[in-house]
């Protein structure tokens, strides 16, 4: 049975033009039951929303704007959610607004046990984002849907569609970074011995940051985009795809062969591995030991024949064994 999730809708802060995105992106986590949107209708300003709300069957909630620039419909799409959370049974909200006034309440909601969908514009505040499970940004939404309707041709130079150009968003989370903390799953998971599946780095990846989605990088297809990672590899086993480490075999030789070569020439003394740690970094920058499996550097070191560690004191010394 489809999780029933309940829309709720902020007039004041979202256009008219994202309706048919937000439902149809809504419909990809289940049946929506409640459909309203808040406002003051008598208003003139509301009066395009009119032909939408008719063709979608969203019904429109009255709320007088009783004093002059104040957000009346806070309180009323609050009220109505609390109403709905104690009196119907939804697994989940979809909050539509721009304003952080929301934070709050979405909170409160996930502390019920419901799933908390938030949209809204690129200049949605991060508090509300992160209060979140997932929060999807509504000019993605447009381009997406814009895209589905006017394909974008392939070039005749490279027979390739062009992909939708970054977004400047200060929260905006780097490619490296997201490789970064796919790394740190997959080297999580090796630790148990356990594969690393597709849908788990997608699910990890939206608790880590509510706000991800691959579109913003100009991807439909989360496989896709980690296909354009270099550290990372994907490998398909019938319908089960996982995501592994794409080790560096050259680089990975090189390091190995920089480490004996330090250990042999330290002889009996050996070396700490703070001090061959700082050695390894400045002749390779880009080395970390989450790139070869493992969360530690003397995890790393354990695995390299012909190298043994003992505890000396405070400090771990590193000796080259034949």
């Amino acid at each position: 049975m489809e999780d029933r999730f309940a829309l709720l809708i902020d007039a004041d802060n979202v256009s008219v033009k994202y309706i048919k995105p937000i439902l149809d992106e809504l419909s990809k986590y289940g049946n929506v039951t409640y459909k309203r949107i808040y406002g003051d209708w008598t208003s003139t300003h509301n009066s395009r929303w009119k032909e939408s709300l008719l063709q979608n069957s969203i019904t429109p909630i009255q709320q007088y704007s009783y004093t002059q620039g104040k957000n009346a419909t806070d309180s009323a799409m609050i009220i109505d959610a609390m109403d709905i959370l104690y009196t119907s049974d939804v697994e989940g909200f979809c909050l539509v607004s721009s304003d952080s006034d929301f934070t709050k309440l979405a909170s409160r909601l996930r502390e019920s046990g419901k799933k908390v969908i938030g949209m809204g514009e690129e200049k949605t505040p991060v508090p509300f984002r992160k209060a979140c499970d997932i929060f999807t940004t509504l000019e993605l939404l447009m381009e997406d849907s814009s895209m589905e309707e006017h394909p974008v041709k392939a070039t005749a130079v490279t027979g390739a569609a062009k992909s939708p150009s970054k977004r400047k968003d200060p929260e905006f989370v780097s490619k490296e970074q997201i490789e970064a903390d796919v790394i740190k799953i997959i080297t999580e998971n090796q630790n148990i011995d356990r594969e690393t599946r597709l849908s788990e780095v997608g699910n990890r990846l939206v608790k880590l940051y509510p706000d991800f989605d691959v579109r913003r990088y100009g991807y439909s297809l989360l496989s896709k985009f980690l296909e354009t990672l270099p550290k990372l590899k994907l490998i398909q086993n019938g319908t089960i795809v996982s995501v592994t480490l794409n080790e560096n075999e050259g680089q990975k030789e090189s390091v190995e062969e920089f480490i004996l070569k330090q250990l042999k020439q330290s002889g009996r003394q050996g070396i700490s591995l703070g001090t061959l740690g700082n050695r390894i970094h400045n002749e390779f920058q880009d080395f970390k030991p989450r790139d070869y499996g493992y969360s530690q550097f003397k995890q790393y070191m354990m695995s390299i024949q012909n190298v043994s560690l003992e505890d000396v004191g405070e400090q771990i010394r590193a000796y080259y064994e034949k």
